[in-house]
């Protein structure tokens, strides 16, 4: 009876760990004392139960215990238990360390991007404080670039390493960039507020049809250029894309956004002013409303935009706000936007970020400084005639259909990105910066839902001038629009989007331009 009892016992444990094998070529010797069969374990041959060499009946008392149990003889279901125990054991180290890795990394964005702030807060104390007019993150951008250059052609890893340390702040600020504009819209009736509907009317069709005139002009210029200069296209450096939102993000921003709303309704001012009680669920009914527009369905987004529900948003929070604490919307439209630094609001929280934007043009152009070299003539020419055109056009169409001089002067940047579209007005008299922002944002939410379209219907097949006719034209929003199914019309569009509104800038920091333009509006 013994030795159908270990030969199923060596069956099993063959069954369990591939290093113990039977070799069946070899004949099974049997004890001539005890008539019991003797395996090979390991490729050596072994007898399974010393005990019973000499007590015949041991086997049946002993082999079954000794099988199972968890001592210091390696046995196949020690041998199992303990690829268990290092498995859990692998897989508590692995969390560990994700956890850690995950800290680092917020710590690396924190430090990154309060870097970048603390740059642009100090350039503009700075600049106010000499009363330099010109802008002070555009200054601070050149500086960045040309330090990132200097590295590069004197120490190439230290300019790698600072890429790589601001990384995470340049993810930041992409993935949260539509966000910035935002502010101005959600304040639009209280920009408009006092515009006559003639006048109203005026401006948006300036600002249709100068979006349409700017793109023609920007794209034409580029495939001309092409023509002529016929330099190759080749693959420009990979960009880094932003990870999508998750569902604990939009469940903490809800649970911000109740809190807060609750707090506010019992005591307007339980952190010491109204807009300063208002600000989280202000803020975070905009940035759940940006999530929620990120989310839709492509086709509902050509329609009902991103920027759009994010706007929205924020306006049905302040209008449920207004009329549960019978205050109104105006009121609490002032606290969304204040523009006092001493007493921010949500909107002027997320329009503080405008001049890390710009600074963050200085790596965006940097990594691209290999395409931008090779395609300087198509780049630079098509960025250069497109920006005089619709600066000089929208001073023209505004005089030409009698629009008010004050209001011409707020949307003369249309074409130019926000963060410095609100630079270049400033070197006017009496505009109206927040119909400035307003119409900055309309022209690129007509750019980012039509572009594409527009391109196809004007046969504009090459990258290169879809790319820098829709950043010329739409800005940022006509970038993310076009990158987004046309990724390699990406690199472009980035560079002449920065470009745009560097170059604009500078024009209208000529006083000698400005004198041109003021004089074409009269």
């Amino acid at each position: 009876m013994a030795s159908p009892l270990v030969a199923q016992t060596v069956q099993i444990c063959h069954h369990h760990s591939k290093q113990f094998s039977f070799k069946s070529q070899s004949p099974v010797k049997r004890n001539s004392r005890t008539k019991t069969p003797i395996g090979v374990c390991n490729g050596s041959q072994n007898v399974y139960n010393r005990s019973y060499l000499i007590k015949p009946w041991a086997p049946i008392r002993v082999l079954e215990p000794r099988f199972l149990q968890m001592g210091p003889q390696e046995t196949c279901s020690s041998r199992g238990i303990s690829m268990k125990s290092t498995s859990s054991e692998g897989s508590t180290s692995t969390s560990s360390s994700s956890i850690s890795q995950t800290v680092i990394g917020v710590l690396h964005l924190l430090v990154s991007l309060g870097i970048i702030l603390a740059m642009d807060k100090l350039l503009k104390k700075a600049f106010v404080a000499a009363a330099i007019k010109f802008p002070s993150a555009l200054f601070g951008m050149f500086c960045i670039f040309s330090v990132l250059v200097i590295l590069d052609v004197t120490i190439p890893a230290a300019a790698t390493s600072l890429m790589n340390f601001f990384e995470p702040a340049l993810l930041f600020i992409q993935r949260w960039l539509p966000l910035f504009y935002v502010p101005s819209l959600v304040v639009l009736p209280l920009s408009v507020k006092d515009i006559p509907a003639a006048s109203g009317v005026k401006i948006c069709f300036i600002t249709a049809g100068g979006w349409l005139a700017s793109l023609c002009v920007a794209g034409f210029t580029a495939i001309a250029v092409r023509k002529m200069v016929k330099t190759e296209m080749t693959d420009a450096e990979p960009m880094a894309k932003p990870s999508p939102f998750s569902p604990l993000e939009m469940w903490a921003w809800s649970g911000v956004f109740l809190i807060s709303f609750v707090v506010a309704l019992l005591n307007i001012t339980a952190l010491g002013t109204a807009a300063t009680t208002c600000l989280p669920f202000l803020l975070a009914s905009t940035v759940l409303g940006y999530m929620v527009g990120t989310g839709l369905p492509s086709g509902v987004k050509k329609v009902f935009h991103p920027i759009i529900c994010c706007a929205l948003s924020a306006d049905f929070a302040a209008l449920a706000f207004g009329y549960l604490s019978q205050s109104g919307l105006d009121p609490v439209l002032g606290y969304y936007l204040t523009k006092v630094s001493s007493n921010p609001g949500a909107g002027d929280v997320l329009m503080g970020f405008l001049g890390s934007v710009i600074l963050s043009f200085s790596f965006s152009m940097f990594k691209q400084r290999k395409l931008v070299k090779r395609h300087a003539a198509e780049i630079f020419t098509s960025v250069i005639v497109s920006t005089i055109f619709s600066l000089y056009s929208t001073a023209l169409v505004g005089r030409l259909v009698e629009l008010e001089p004050a209001l011409t002067v707020s949307i003369l940047p249309r074409c130019i990105t926000v963060a410095l579209a609100l630079s270049i007005v400033s070197f006017f008299e009496g505009a109206n910066t927040s119909l400035t922002a307003a119409v900055v944002v309309v022209t690129g939410l007509i750019g980012a839902n039509f572009v594409q379209a527009v391109l196809d219907k004007l046969k504009f097949r090459d990258p290169i001038a879809r790319g820098i006719a829709t950043a010329s034209s739409a800005h940022g929003l006509g970038t993310a629009a076009l990158s987004a199914k046309e990724p390699e019309a990406l690199p472009f569009c980035a560079i002449a989007y920065a470009l745009t509104g560097i170059f604009g800038s500078l024009f209208c920091s000529v006083p000698a331009v400005r004198q041109s333009l003021l004089a074409i509006i009269g």
